[in-house]
């Protein structure tokens, strides 16, 4: 019988649960892994820094709603990792980060990257191990998958000491688990399916909130069938958006728009909410001010029953899987006649084109520098229903998320609630990676790209050609912009300056572009598709206009007056109503 490590075992564990890709940057501590995956015939695309290799599993999982794995060295492979793994925790996406150790026979000595690495990684993800037995690392493997995979999607962590992972053990000795997940999912009680679809009949406006727990649990399809069954329309979050073409009159890309003061003065707010999924928190208007009216009867169902009534009571909380929720919700759906949603789904249809026409004038006028907007706009124009959109940034994601109409799932990738700048290379990558025959467009800010921006490189080197757009406004702008509305104008620690990112790219191989009139956007981007390449377009901003977004976060409805900005007194109910 052969003797096999336990890289071996861990490369067939992953073999045998579909997973074909990888995504690492190389440390002594995790060869075998490496080389056992090379051998078996595993796509491996090794980054510059191994945040980027997180970021890639998480990118990864959240375009295909499959598990992303990762693979990272011990001491600094496992810090640099951090801010990615943090980032799928807070966001609740599956990810299994595999990690080397300094070798257990060293314990206590001060070995070469010896740190308490599993201290640092529970915090982060939903478990955490050590290998402490060569026969038993297949077994810790199909573990961590079934934890990742299961219940609330979420990173999870094994790390194999270097002296583990190199022995060799009787392949007979081995435990090879045959399942690492479970055949079936939790589902709803038929009173459960009732009393959801009771409250949604009787309602005359109402609403379904889905999230990442549509996405991740395959029920996208299901989603969409039931939305057309009842006529009511779905506002998804970024995870979700698309599973409900949002070119139709029942599919929407923000929560806000049925909270929107047009609807509630038109025709009233809603009165019935399903929350598929989706967590409440900041993204539904936080504590204070959520979009969901106090009035209005709810029911939510979520695979973790403590997330049922956060924020809010709920009079139907429901403890399932969003995906065989779905498939019941449906079969008795269609048993159902369901009163016409014209006039409301009119009415938001109308609150969403008013959104949209806020900066018409912008669309419009050909000044220099480009009214963001207006680049957004023109960038939306060219994409098509088969396209993934990857947003970066803190305005620029704002921006183009604004001005994209998703129509497919998994096709529209940005950041959550840890607010993590920096994504948008690594999950560009792992869109190109995951959806090879679509085009790949990341939006970014001038400060966010300079968080990864080796990994142009490791596009260029693995052959994952992407276009990415640079809002470049000579600054951290969301934040400077809070600082001069904050400081009546003073800035401190934002401004970054003219640089030519698309000349710095352009020494790892990419197509360069610089776009300075909004006459040249199109052109630019038309041109960097047509290279094949992964290109940079460098476009200059009017860093005078604040975003939407960085208003409502300040607590302004509308751009605060200049006495607002110049007055002795200025009040931020963002910042916990502080007179400053």
């Amino acid at each position: 019988m052969a003797r096999i490590h336990g890289g071996e075992m861990i490369a067939r564990v992953l073999r045998r649960e579909g997973i074909e890709q990888i995504f690492t940057l190389h440390g002594g501590h995790i060869d075998p892994i490496l080389e056992a995956c090379d051998r078996l015939g595993f796509r491996i695309v090794d980054v510059r820094h191994e945040q980027a290799a997180a970021h890639m599993a998480d990118g990864w999982a959240r375009t295909t709603g499959r598990l992303g794995v990762c693979i990272v060295t011990a001491g600094p492979g496992i810090t640099d990792a951090v801010t990615g793994v943090a980032n799928a925790f807070m966001d609740c996406v599956p990810m299994l980060v595999l990690a080397g150790r300094s070798p257990l026979r060293d314990e206590d000595t001060l070995p070469l990257q010896g740190f308490p690495q599993l201290e640092m990684m529970r915090p982060i993800t939903k478990w955490a191990r050590c290998v402490y037995h060569p026969d038993r690392i297949a077994e810790y493997t199909a573990m961590a998958i079934r934890h990742a995979i299961t219940g609330r999607p979420g990173p999870v962590y094994l790390e194999v000491p270097i002296d583990i992972l190199f022995s060799r053990v009787e392949e007979e000795q081995v435990i090879w688990p045959q399942q690492a997940r479970p055949a079936y999912a939790p589902a709803p009680s038929p009173g459960a399916v009732s009393a959801i679809i009771d409250l949604l009949q009787g309602a005359e406006r109402p609403v379904i909130m889905a999230g990442g727990g549509v996405w991740f649990s395959g029920g996208a399809p299901l989603l969409l069938r039931l939305a057309e069954i009842t006529q009511i329309p779905v506002f998804m979050n970024s995870k979700a958006r698309g599973a409900v073409p949002e070119d139709t009159p029942l599919g929407y890309g923000n929560y806000a728009i049925f909270a929107s003061s047009q609807v509630y003065q038109e025709i009233g707010p809603p009165d019935a909410v399903l929350i598929l999924g989706a967590r409440l928190g900041l993204f539904t208007g936080g504590r204070q001010a959520s979009v969901i009216p106090p009035q209005a009867q709810v029911a939510q169902v979520d695979i973790e029953g403590e997330e049922i009534g956060r924020l809010r009571d709920v009079q139907v909380g429901v403890e399932a899987d969003c995906r065989e929720t779905l498939q019941a919700l449906v079969a008795e759906a269609e048993r159902r006649r369901w009163p016409p949603r014209t006039r409301w789904l009119e009415a938001l249809d109308r609150a969403r084109k008013s959104r949209r026409e806020a900066f018409r004038e912008a669309l419009e006028k050909e000044a220099t520098p480009i009214h963001p907007y207006r680049l957004a706009h023109e960038l939306a124009q060219h994409l098509g229903p088969h396209d993934v959109v990857v947003a970066d940034g803190g305005e620029a994601a704002s921006w183009i998320a604004d001005a994209v109409t998703m129509r497919e799932p998994g096709r529209f990738l940005s950041h959550g609630y840890l607010g993590c700048l920096g994504v948008g290379l690594p999950f560009a990558m792992a869109a190109k990676l995951a959806h090879p025959e679509s085009r790949v467009l990341l939006v970014t800010g001038d400060g966010s790209v300079g968080l990864n921006f080796a990994e142009f490189e490791t596009a260029v080197r693995h052959h994952l050609p992407f276009v990415c757009v640079i809002f470049n406004d000579k600054a951290w702008g969301m934040s400077r912009h809070g600082q001069q509305i904050i400081f009546r104008g003073r800035t401190v620690a934002t401004e970054l300056g003219m640089i030519h990112y698309e000349k710095a790219a352009a020494g790892f191989g990419v197509h360069p572009e610089l776009v300075e009139k909004p006459q040249e956007i199109s052109l630019a981007l038309e041109r960097a598709f047509a290279t094949g390449k992964t290109a940079c377009i460098n476009a200059l901003i009017d860093p005078e206009v604040i975003a939407p977004v960085t208003l409502a976060m300040m607590g302004f409805a509308a751009p605060p007056s200049r006495e607002a900005q110049q007055g002795p007194k200025t009040t931020l109910p963002y910042y916990g109503q502080r007179e400053l």
